[in-house]
């Protein structure tokens, strides 16, 4: 029975796979495109690049500074530098007290107003021309102008006289950029 059954299956697969399947596909397309293109092309405005400043060693009691400002017209970049007072204040006092010159060193210090008060509300007032201690506070009692006052106005005129000079050339800058 097997055997039958076998036969059967054969021969009905045989059939199956006789058999051609045939497909037809047709197909027609059209693209059509209509548009338009615009292209703007921005530039960045031109840069002025502020000088980069060294003082060279961290030694020196120098800061630097720079700046620069640019129009579609014009640029303009500068930069300089400025001398703290009070890092040379503080070099000089050390190499006077390295030489062994002490009351030198702390006078050089005296030089600025919080160092001179801080000294006074210590009592121990700064040296007064070689008097130390009591000789140097009954001095200062007796002497109105202190070190740090002639400095405060000289720095007021160099002061006026650099912002005069400022204002001076920001108005030829923008004089330049009309």
């Amino acid at each position: 029975m097997f055997k039958r059954l076998l036969i059967v299956a054969l021969f009905f697969s045989s059939f199956a796979a006789a058999e051609v399947i045939e497909t037809e596909n047709t197909n027609n397309s059209t693209i059509t495109t209509n548009g338009s293109q615009t292209t703007k092309i921005e530039q960045p405005p031109p840069s002025a690049i502020s000088p980069q400043l060294s003082t060279g060693s961290g030694d020196l009691c120098t800061i630097t500074y720079s700046g620069a400002v640019q129009t579609q017209i014009l640029g303009i970049s500068a930069g300089g530098t400025v001398t703290e007072e009070n890092c040379i204040r503080l070099k000089n006092s050390k190499a006077l007290f390295d030489m062994g010159m002490k009351v030198a060193a702390v006078s050089m210090l005296c030089q600025d107003e919080a160092v001179f008060n801080a000294m006074k509300m210590a009592g121990t007032p700064c040296p007064y021309e070689g008097k130390i201690g009591k000789e140097a506070q009954i001095a200062w009692d007796a002497h109105e102008d202190k070190p740090f006052n002639k400095k405060k106005d000289d720095d007021a005129q160099k002061d006026a006289k650099d912002i005069a000079k400022d204002v001076g050339l920001g108005m030829l800058g923008w004089l330049l950029l009309l």
